[in-house]
């Protein structure tokens, strides 16, 4: 009798965890997920060790708001347009499986180019006002020599961009955006991987979106300490950074 009711107790477990699970599941593909950064190509708007949430929802869904993949429809459904500005998270091109986050720069028919520094889109230069910046840019482990800059996109949405002072991307090819794809960059400038490398990144499906980031809910400086370290976490933790929406 001891033993049905051990069995029963077990088996009302693993239910549980199950519902658990599948509630996690449907939560993480349709609602909301959480993400890390882990490089600093998004610098100055997104810091290594800022933990981010993003919408799933936003562009509709796909095979790639699920765990792995799965490759059961190559269609998107309550398919939503990005807008210039956005900052989205997609699996890379070249592996279908990686997560990469930048801002989407050109849609689909836009011509982008860089012309001695600066950002043209549709050949009429992106306006640009220097921004009063205290923390250094960096690129790994290397602070850059940078100007950073608040862009404002035709569409009106202003961001933050860095370029290094002694970059090697200050002039480009000019990319053609083809139909049913974006063109994302990094605002860290000159230390991005993104679509301008056309063989690694290159344009973006829009089968390949998985969401629009919307808020960092938490942040701790990998450069002063671990988050293991808790004796630490008030020199590490970023306190300003808790619950910043994200534009």
């Amino acid at each position: 009798m001891k033993k049905i009711k051990f069995l029963n107790v077990v088996f009302e477990n693993i239910k549980t965890l199950i519902y658990a699970l599948i509630v996690a599941i449907i939560i993480r593909s349709l609602i909301i997920q959480p993400f890390y950064i882990p490089s600093s190509s998004m610098e100055p708007s997104l810091l290594v060790g800022d933990r981010i949430f993003v919408s799933k929802y936003t562009y509709g869904y796909s095979k790639h708001s699920f765990p792995f993949s799965p490759n059961f429809t190559d269609k998107r459904f309550f398919s939503k347009n990005p807008k210039q500005g956005d900052l989205v998270v997609f699996k890379t091109p070249a592996d279908n499986r990686t997560d990469y986050i930048k801002r989407l720069i050109g849609l689909p028919g836009d011509e982008i180019q860089f012309i001695g520094g600066e950002l043209f889109i549709n050949s009429v230069k992106v306006l640009r006002e220097t921004a009063s910046i205290s923390e250094p840019i960096r690129c790994g482990n290397y602070v850059l020599n940078t100007k950073t800059f608040i862009e404002t996109l035709p569409n009106g949405v202003k961001h933050l961009a860095s370029y290094n002072l002694n970059g090697t991307l200050q002039n480009s090819k000019r990319y053609k955006v083809p139909s049913g794809h974006y063109f994302l960059m990094g605002d860290n400038r000159d230390c991005s991987k993104d679509s301008r490398f056309l063989e690694d990144v290159g344009y973006v499906k829009n089968l390949n979106l998985v969401g629009k980031a919307r808020i960092i809910f938490f942040s701790n400086d990998t450069n002063k300490g671990s988050l293991l370290k808790l004796w630490n976490l008030h020199n590490s933790f970023r306190f300003n950074r808790t619950f910043k929406t994200l534009k």
